[in-house]
């Protein structure tokens, strides 16, 4: 069982979310010595896609690793960074096996980033759609995103924008005529508990 949420242009067709998070959940449990499969002979598997797999466990964060452009074929990018988020979340010690079964997955699947025009911080914040948009955040070396998932926990523009910042390891309140955003939109698809 899966539950579907579309944001604008979805990238995979509704019918491919269930198996995804097959995928997902057969990666990260063969990466931790319990070897399992999933159908992976569906063509539009094969097309370049960009995805998130967010690992929670009793609705707190586990792990999320990504990956923000298309550089290998879907089914690639959902193993590779369903086992990563298991494993290579520097924020966590790495999942256990005994720990896979209490372990929700949700993976979601990113859109073509869109860049955002602008000349003010007032006038990027107006731009973004809370709920829907995900941005990722540049200036000079300092990058960070967040997924539109993360409105949930930052409903306005500006919270939203200062965690971006500090994510990116700037103080809350920079603001520079170098900021770049860019924006995307994602279709998700999350484990439904029985």
């Amino acid at each position: 069982m899966f539950t579907s949420t579309t944001g604008t242009t979805p990238a995979v067709p509704d019918d491919l979310g269930d198996r995804l998070l097959q995928i997902a959940r057969a990666s990260i449990s063969t990466a931790l010595g319990q070897p399992a499969q999933a159908a992976e002979d569906d063509a539009r598997l094969q097309v370049p896609g960009a995805c998130f797999v967010t690992l929670t466990q009793r609705g707190e964060l586990r792990g999320c690793i990504g990956s923000l452009e298309a550089r290998r074929p879907l089914l690639k990018d959902v193993k590779a960074n369903a086992v990563a988020a298991a494993l290579q979340d520097t924020r966590f010690a790495p999942l256990r096996l005994t720990e896979l079964a209490d372990t929700d997955i949700e993976v979601s699947v990113l859109s073509p980033m869109q860049p955002l025009h602008f000349d003010s911080e007032a006038a990027a914040l107006a731009q973004l759609r809370p709920g829907v948009d995900g941005v990722v955040f540049t200036h000079g070396t300092h990058r960070s995103t967040f997924l539109p998932q993360v409105w949930e926990q930052l409903p306005t523009p500006d919270a939203f924008m200062a965690q971006l910042k500090r994510k990116a390891g700037l103080p809350a309140d920079f603001w520079s005529d170098g900021v770049r955003l860019q924006r995307y939109t994602v279709q998700k698809w999350h484990e439904a508990r029985a």
